[in-house]
């Protein structure tokens, strides 16, 4: 029994983490489309409050099969807590329209709230999406600051999956002793 359960925990590792691998290489390119050309940017990143909050819902799915837990549930929660996310979207890029905000400015403002609202979920569902929000609100600072940002969010995006794969394999050493 403990066995399976030793496998289970692993192959749920091994999803979050492809899953976390995914994310980070979507918000990389979001990243470089927003430098490029920020109309397109903000187009992006709507797409990508849709992409993150089906993986949340998997996510959640799939922790579902082991805990209790109703799917319907789940599903009312995630999609409240991203159709909200989404209106706040939805409000910066109206404050750019108007003029409030650069195409730049608000850019950077729609990466925080993607981030605000990817770190709050993972309080939810795993320190993996988590981890997802912290990198891309550190992008958004980082952005604002340095010429040069898409390589150093490359190269923190790299030091996370590095440092998760780290982790898994120092605790499954550590339960193997």
């Amino acid at each position: 029994m403990q066995e399976n359960q030793y496998i289970s925990e692993q192959r749920k590792f091994q999803v979050e983490e492809g899953i976390l691998i995914l994310l980070l290489i979507l918000s990389l390119v979001g990243i470089a489309i927003t430098a490029f050309s920020p109309d397109d940017g903000y187009g992006y990143w709507i797409i990508m409050v849709f992409v993150f909050a089906s993986f949340a819902i998997l996510i959640a799915w799939l922790q579902s099969k082991h805990k209790n837990g109703e799917f319907k549930e789940i599903v009312k929660e995630q999609s409240l807590h991203w159709l909200t996310s989404l209106l706040v979207v939805a409000g910066a890029f109206l404050l750019q329209k108007s003029g409030q905000l650069t195409a730049e400015s608000a850019g950077l403002v729609i990466l925080l709230i993607l981030s605000l609202a990817t770190m709050l979920d993972g309080l939810r569902i795993g320190w993996h999406f988590s981890l997802v929000g912290l990198f891309l609100g550190a992008s958004s600072v980082i952005g604002a600051f340095y010429q040069a940002f898409i390589w150093i969010d490359s190269a923190i995006a790299i030091t996370i999956v590095f440092l998760t794969f780290l982790w898994e394999f120092w605790m499954n050493k550590r339960i193997a002793l």
